[in-house]
């Protein structure tokens, strides 16, 4: 079963909320644009939380298994929300580049992972990403390096989707962006509904791809044979 949403005019129960990014700010490490080569630590607060946790539900902290676990969280939820740590000025860096190219640039199949900020679960897939060039075109790496940036923090699908179509747009100043995620959500599999079989499908046009539909259908086209 597949659930699609349209960036523009969501109709999930999500809803995609506004965000400003300046308040993420203070986060920011100035100057890392990469996520490779991150180290991630420990954090007293969160192991204490976790500690509760553990005992709320009936276990026990101390014993063996459970002994490091805190900590093990806690490096854990460092590592899946590295992406507000991530300088977006970094990670573009200087691969802009002045190319006279106007057809379509596609990167299909790019694999996510994030965490639903409802449930704090699991949600994974892929991400295609194009743009139709105004004069600029990106180096190939950046466009899956700005999904794994959104991706990393504490998500709904629908404004990652957004996101990730907003941040190319302003960069690039496109003819067009077109941004599809496909994602299976562990919230709907492990709890509530369960349905394992269950796929949400978001989708950001901005541009060409919002008022042409031939080239949204090419794009379309394109991914439909990923």
């Amino acid at each position: 079963m597949t659930y699609y949403t349209n960036g523009n005019n969501s109709s999930h129960d999500h809803t995609v909320e506004d965000i400003d990014e300046r308040e993420y700010e203070p986060l920011i490490i100035q100057g890392r644009g990469k996520l490779e080569g991150m180290s991630y630590h420990s954090d007293p607060a969160i192991e204490d939380a976790v500690r509760v946790i553990l005992k709320q539900i009936g276990e026990q902290p101390d014993r063996e298994g459970l002994l490091k676990t805190p900590s093990r969280v806690a490096k854990m939820y460092a590592e899946l929300t590295a992406g507000y740590h991530i300088d977006p000025d970094a990670l573009i860096n200087d691969a802009i580049f002045s190319v006279s190219y106007d057809e379509m640039v596609l990167v299909k199949n790019i694999e996510f992972s994030s965490l639903c900020e409802h449930h704090m679960l699991p949600f994974m897939g892929r991400v295609h990403v194009a743009y139709i060039p105004n004069g600029k075109v990106v180096g190939l790496s950046k466009i899956p390096r700005i999904v794994e940036m959104f991706a990393r923090r504490l998500q709904v699908q629908e404004r990652m989707t957004v996101q990730i179509a907003d941040f190319i747009n302003q960069r690039l100043e496109p003819l067009g962006v077109a941004v599809v995620a496909e994602g299976v959500h562990m919230c709907a599999v492990m709890r509530g509904v369960k349905k394992a079989g269950a796929t949400m499908v978001t989708s950001a046009m901005r541009g060409v791809f919002r008022d042409d539909p031939k080239t949204r259908s090419e794009f379309m086209a394109h991914i439909e044979r990923a």
